[in-house]
C-alpha cells in the first residue's frame, strides 16, 4: 500500500503542481442548468459506484466539455460533448446501439447522458482491456504512452482538487 502511494505520488504530484491553476473551460461555457443535468447523468451512469462517480467527474474536469461541443483535432477527429468524447468512437457506438453514425454523433455531441454512458463504456472497456485503474484512464485519452502520462498526471490532479488527497475513500 505505502508503495503504490510512493509510485503515485512520484507520478502525479509533479504535474498535479503544474497543473493546479488552471481553469476549466466548461465553467465558461456551461450555464447551471446543464451541469446539474450532467451532474445527474453522471450519478445515473456511476450505478452507485462512488469510485466510478469520481471517476467520470475527474474525466469531466479534464475534458472541459459541454452540451453542443465540437471541437476540432489536428488529426481531423473531433471531440463530442461534455465529456469529449472523440469522434474516433461513433463507428463502433454506431454499431453497439444500432443507431446511425449522425444520430450517435448527434446524441454525443447535445445529450449529457448519452455523452457519459458512452465515456463510462470507454472507460470500462479500457479499464477490463488493462486490468489497472490508471492505465484505464489514459487508454481513454489516447493510445500512445506519453500522452496516456500526462493525461493521468493531470486528471488525478483535478480528482484531488475536487475530493482531496483521499480520493478513493468514503
Amino acid at each position: 500500500m505505502a508503495a503504490n502511494r510512493l509510485r503515485f505520488a512520484r507520478l502525479v504530484l509533479p504535474a498535479i503542481l503544474t497543473l493546479s491553476f488552471q481553469p476549466t473551460s466548461a465553467a465558461v461555457r456551461s450555464p447551471p442548468e446543464h451541469e446539474a443535468r450532467l451532474g445527474a447523468c453522471i450519478r445515473d451512469a456511476a450505478g452507485g459506484r462512488v469510485w466510478l462517480e469520481k471517476t467520470l467527474w475527474g474525466l469531466r474536469d479534464q475534458e472541459g466539455g459541454w452540451v453542443g461541443a465540437e471541437v476540432p483535432n489536428s488529426n481531423g477527429s473531433h471531440d463530442l460533448g461534455p465529456l469529449q468524447v472523440n469522434s474516433f468512437w461513433v463507428p463502433k457506438l454506431s454499431k453497439l446501439t444500432g443507431r446511425p453514425l449522425a444520430q450517435v454523433r448527434e446524441w454525443l455531441i447535445n445529450d449529457p447522458c448519452f455523452n457519459v454512458q458512452a465515456a463510462r463504456w470507454i472507460f470500462l472497456s479500457a479499464l477490463s482491456v488493462t486490468g489497472a485503474y490508471w492505465k484505464a484512464i489514459g487508454v481513454y485519452h489516447s493510445p500512445t504512452r506519453w500522452r496516456q502520462r500526462q493525461y493521468v498526471a493531470s486528471v488525478a490532479g483535478h480528482l484531488q482538487r475536487r475530493y482531496g488527497l483521499r480520493i478513493f475513500q468514503q
